[in-house]
């Protein structure tokens, strides 16, 4: 695929998935209207701006590296040709979905909305059996060894404190 293809069809693809998920689903679901903080706790709120603000940027990041440095999407249907081990994947094999789940958390948080929290725990456990049950299958499939020694030194969901050199 080459780069202005890419670039396009991540563009469309983070309108679609991620902007379903993360954006319009938990609209659906709170309306993005304020509750009470969780447990009286105001702080939550300031946790989930802060989660919403640091999702963002890691989910445009792993976006951008894809197209650049992949040569594809995250769409399985366009992936890329070459593994992405730079940025933010140095720290978490999966930071677009760290990220998803961030700005789906933090909503819950923001809003104090229980059934976002509730179905943002649902993507992750989603997020984890697609990521188990056919994303890192037909990783090791495509790149083989230089997944396995990706995967032997950076985790599935908790970053790294210091970047893999790779």
């Amino acid at each position: 695929m080459n780069r202005p293809s890419a670039i396009a069809g991540s563009v469309i693809f983070l309108l679609v998935a991620p902007g379903t998920v993360a954006g319009l689903v938990p609209w659906w679901i709170s309306r993005w209207q304020m509750q009470a903080a969780f447990l009286g706790f105001p702080g939550f709120r300031v946790l989930g701006v802060f989660l919403i603000a640091a999702g963002l940027p890691v989910l445009l990041d792993s976006f951008t590296r894809f197209a650049l440095q992949g040569l594809g999407t995250p769409a399985p249907v366009a992936p890329p040709e070459r593994l992405v081990v730079s940025g933010l994947y140095r720290y978490v094999r999966n930071p677009m979905y760290v990220g998803v789940t961030g700005v789906i958390f933090g909503q819950a948080l923001l809003f104090g909305d229980v059934r976002v929290l509730q179905y943002g725990a649902i993507v992750w456990v989603t997020f984890h059996l697609w990521v188990m049950g056919y994303e890192e299958p037909a990783l090791r499939r495509k790149f083989g060894s230089e997944y396995e020694r990706y995967c032997g030194n950076v985790r599935r969901w908790i970053p790294r404190l210091q970047p893999w050199p790779g």
